[in-house]
């Protein structure tokens, strides 16, 4: 038996690999959904505009293309690269961001190939800051007063080597594109196609006009991207992140940060191979000063609590958590969820930092005081995908319960017995508008029950005994550790 995979197992593998339904990749090749089906299973041959569909809108490095030809396919120019990439293909994509003397200095790096039928003559770069992320008003105030200046980023290009002159195609406040082109006062240096070539722009932002985030997003065929985040080692430097795509939501990176000590400075890397196009993987981190000698924290950082409020957590004495959270409007609003999803995800990365959450843990909206009746869950385990709850109501429970410790991000200094049910039926909403049902037990809905709680502006107190009351975190011996149940 030929063990050679066929040409609609290499589409499968792909599509899978990308995190793309049936129906997903049949709209970006803009083919039937049944025919995708067919092909795949075999039971339809594939067209070579099919195979060159499939190749563009997969990013598979040309192996689509290939298994095309090897089941048979008799038209032999090369395939496309991804749609608007111009034919190029980055091999290696590295970019540093250095911090030093009140500066952010980023160095990118890209080893390119044209794979296309035409020489290319010019690379597209976009510089974006935001001092303010999740406080747009804030960022538009400063950037109409201050604006990011070509003067003050002092940008420089080169391609081998040799310098390369720089046209701005887009200039606004706080966000610049500039098309880098292979020329420069001495000749012209196009990128034939085939030909090989390794970029190196570099720029410098002040740290008032640079926020605490970095993201690189994936516009062109890439095989591997890399990271490196450079830090003074005395304000001991933190570093989490997230990543999206379009086909899914945002989640943890991938593959983890890794931290070096380099002389005085801690260096953060991070990599992963070939990611899907159009994902955008965000590094965030936090910043600050040695309080003095033993210490690994300022006086304000020394307690728990004090370290959920420095990841952006609003505490206990603020009103808004006592509010319940408006509904967000769906299917009218799916970009407000996505960017809501991603600012709680970045801040459970933060929290992550301070605390191990062996029994799980949650995050509503109203903590990172925004009003909406969003939350997000992340069970028990490394590998557990974190759960989106969209104006949840919880219709129906158990009468059975149990009484647990638990713990809340918005007055992490004490414990408290709190009764819940062991099992709930919880309404919410899609990102489509449509109305679900999904039922949780044990500890996912203790988890589940308290971030709904704090949409209708509740805390674990208010579900306390009479008489009992919380106790410090010192005393408490559960912590890093699951619930157990029977069963």
């Amino acid at each position: 038996m030929d063990d050679v995979e066929t040409f609609g197992g290499v589409l499968t593998r792909w599509r899978k690999r990308r995190r793309m339904t049936g129906r997903a990749l049949a709209d970006a090749m803009g083919f039937d959904r049944s025919y995708i089906s067919h092909v795949e299973h075999g039971r339809h041959p594939a067209s070579a505009d099919f195979a060159r569909r499939a190749e563009a809108a997969l990013s598979a490095g040309g192996e689509i293309w290939r298994a095309w030809q090897s089941a048979g396919g008799t038209e032999q120019p090369a395939p496309p690269a991804p749609r608007g990439s111009g034919g190029l293909v980055v091999e290696h994509d590295h970019a540093e961001l250095r911090y030093r003397a009140g500066a952010f200095t980023a160095v990118m790096r890209r080893a390119i190939r044209n794979t296309g039928p035409d020489p290319v003559t010019r690379y597209l770069m976009r510089i974006s800051v935001d001092r303010h992320p999740g406080d747009p008003q804030a960022a538009n105030r400063l950037y109409r007063r201050h604006p990011l200046t070509f003067d003050e980023l002092a940008l420089s290009a080169r391609c081998d080597g040799e310098e390369m002159d720089w046209q701005v195609k887009l200039d606004r406040d706080s966000f610049k594109e500039v098309w880098l082109r292979f020329e420069n006062d001495r000749g012209r240096f196009p990128l034939y196609p085939g030909e090989r070539a390794t970029l190196e722009y570099a720029y410098t932002v002040g740290e008032d006009k640079w926020g605490p985030w970095f993201q690189r997003a994936v516009r062109l065929h890439t095989l591997r991207l890399s990271v490196r985040l450079v830090f003074p080692a005395d304000m001991v430097p933190a570093v989490w992140g997230t990543h999206t795509s379009a086909t899914a939501e945002a989640a943890p990176l991938p593959t983890p940060v890794t931290r070096r000590r380099d002389g005085d400075t801690d260096v953060f890397d991070w990599s992963t191979e070939d990611p899907p196009l159009n994902s955008r993987y965000r590094l965030e981190w936090r910043l600050r000063e040695h309080a003095g000698p033993g210490n690994t924290a300022p006086p304000e950082l020394r307690t728990a609590g004090d370290r959920m409020r420095a990841a952006g957590i609003v505490q206990r004495d603020d009103p808004r958590l006592g509010r319940a959270a408006r509904r967000i409007d769906l299917p009218a609003r799916p970009g407000e969820v996505r960017e809501l999803v991603d600012e709680l995800l970045a801040a459970v990365q933060r929290v992550r930092e301070h605390h191990v959450f062996g029994k799980g843990m949650g995050l509503a909206a109203p903590q990172i005081g925004v009003d909406r009746a969003v939350a997000v869950v992340l069970p028990p385990g490394d590998d557990a995908e974190p759960l989106v709850l969209l104006n949840p109501r919880i219709i129906e429970q158990s009468d059975e319960e149990d009484e647990r410790y638990e713990g809340c991000l918005s007055f992490f200094d004490v414990r408290g017995l709190v009764p819940r049910p062991l099992r709930l039926e919880v309404e919410h909403t899609t990102p489509d508008g449509r109305q679900v049902i999904t039922v949780f037990t044990d500890a996912l809905a203790r988890l589940v029950a308290h971030e709904v709680d704090h949409l209708h502006g509740r805390l674990y107190t208010d579900r306390m005994r009479p008489g009992v009351h919380p106790i410090a975190v010192a005393e408490y011996q559960g912590t890093g550790r699951p619930w157990t149940y029977p069963g």
